[in-house]
């Protein structure tokens, strides 16, 4: 119990073993589908690693002695996605007042087996899990991070393994940078040219593809299993050359300038003043909306350099409407707090002191400060990948620090909470988006869920340092920093 990560709220360990058995069963309380989901989900992970039968079924009492069991708690403290689990010689029971809770408490129990848990090859030896009681629940309600595909083009499978890393560590949102200068990756079918031109490249002419239609439901649908939220970004009125490139009318002189595969940011603009920028708009934010369940459509708004500010103010505005009217709550980074904002909006922070902006405003901010939580940012001068415009980003750097702290002006009751972004201008395979993310990732979703008071660097490199066996068991091409005793 002392290697957990994210730090539980309360843990009690007794030093005690509940040994899983060969003719161990996954009981759910009821025949709820959710639950029998939750226990083959649970199940699955463990069976081929143990070699185990692990039935799931629905519990009677006598059944409790040796098994794992499922229920749902009355106990509306918990929240929607804090759990208890209490695991005794016995039998291990985790119980939970929502699905959510009973998922997050099912990643805490596999961390309490043994890594070699993870490999699929069966074990063929018992397998020991730590006894106590824990109590946990998460500090922020947003903990995510986001993947850039716009720059490098990532297949459906490697984002669906990407989900997977982050559901491991209690992450609930992954934001999807679906479009840039250098590429565009979801089908819009009243602009089909967006893919089919738009997204035909990427930075150095590389990874270039998109999304269809389905393969965005696809995505979603595998996340939301895993109780992740995808959020998609439209970015806009800059970051749109692809999209330039693919329609003359988007742009002010008619004519459409060629595809882009460098990493410069702040050259390119829609035309604010022309009607076709805003039918353009509507079209993609509806079919967006359409395949997308969650409560939150990004627009970016970042680096707009080659927008006037006026007209920059003007079109965000507009913007926060046509999001609304198509049922969606608003996102953009921070300088969209330039406008006028609805207190619905939410800021994403990054750089500057716009977020504190917003707060005045009434809208609520993501902390995701390029400083500390830029993933795509260099571990120090000799990494292979990155960059290192916001400084090096050591896994240090990365875990100390507090967002209620953060922003003068911005408070913890500000603040959804934060998210780890990911910009792929030098990362070309999936290889290269596990060694940047871990083991910073883990030290970010540590961060969103774990209290501020049980957190401590000092502690938290030696618990770090057991998830590398984990990690390797995973395959995770992950950064050995010199800063944790791996």
């Amino acid at each position: 119990m002392d290697n957990l990560s994210p730090k539980p709220a309360f843990a009690a360990p007794t030093g005690e073993k509940f040994i899983l058995s060969p003719t161990a069963q996954i009981l759910v309380e009821s025949p709820m589908p959710e639950l029998l989901r939750l226990g083959n989900f649970l199940a699955d992970a463990l069976r081929d690693a143990t070699g185990y039968a692990l039935p799931v079924s629905v519990k009677r009492a006598a059944e409790t002695r040796n098994n794992i069991s499922l229920a749902l708690d009355a106990d509306a403290t918990l929240g929607a996605e804090g759990y208890t689990l209490n695991i005794t010689p016995e039998a291990v029971a985790l119980k939970a007042h929502r699905a959510a809770g009973l998922f997050y408490g099912i990643q805490t129990l596999r961390q309490l087996l043994p890594p070699a848990t993870e490999n699929a090859a069966p074990q063929n030896r018992a397998c020991e899990i730590a006894c106590g009681i824990l109590r946990d629940a998460p500090r922020f309600a947003w903990r995510g991070t986001m993947l850039d595909v716009a720059r490098h083009f990532f297949k459906v499978e490697e984002v669906k393994r990407y989900v997977d890393l982050l559901a491991a560590y209690k992450l609930n949102r992954l934001h999807l940078h679906l479009t840039d200068d250098q590429g565009w990756r979801i089908e819009i079918k009243t602009w089909d040219k967006l893919a089919t031109i738009g997204g035909s490249t990427g930075v150095n002419g590389k990874n270039g593809g998109y999304y269809t239609q389905d393969e965005y439901r696809e995505l979603v649908a595998y996340a939301a299993e895993r109780y992740i939220v995808v959020v998609p970004e439209i970015d806009m009125p800059g970051h749109t050359n692809a999209a330039l490139a693919s329609y003359p009318d988007l742009n002010c002189s008619g004519s459409a300038p060629a595809l882009y595969t460098g990493t410069d940011v702040g050259f390119s603009s829609l035309c604010i003043d022309k009607e076709i920028t805003y039918q353009f708009v509507d079209d993609v934010v509806r079919e967006l909306a359409a395949l997308t369940p969650s409560a939150y459509i990004h627009i970016g708004g970042d680096e707009a350099h080659a927008t006037d500010k006026d007209a920059y103010v003007r079109f965000i505005e507009r913007v926060q409407q046509i999001v609304h009217a198509h049922g969606k709550q608003m996102m953009g980074w921070e300088e969209i707090a330039q406008a006028q904002l609805s207190p619905q909006t939410i800021v994403q922070h990054w750089f500057s002191d716009h977020a504190a902006q917003a707060v005045r405003q009434g809208a609520r901010v993501i902390l995701s400060p390029a400083h500390k939580a830029y993933l795509d940012m260099q571990y120090n001068e000799t990494s292979p990948l990155g960059l290192h415009w916001a400084g090096y980003v050591e896994v240090q750097d990365a875990y100390n620090w507090d967002p209620a702290t953060q922003i003068e002006g911005v408070t913890e009751q500000d603040i959804l909470g934060v998210e780890a972004p990911l910009w792929s201008e030098t990362l070309t395979t999936l290889s290269d988006i596990e060694y940047m993310a871990f083991p910073r990732l883990a030290g970010i979703a540590e961060i969103g869920w774990s209290p501020q008071a049980v957190r401590d660097w000092s502690e938290y490199r030696q618990r770090l340092a057991a998830h590398g066996a984990r990690w390797t068991q995973l395959g995770i091409n992950f950064y050995r920093s010199p800063q944790v005793p791996w």
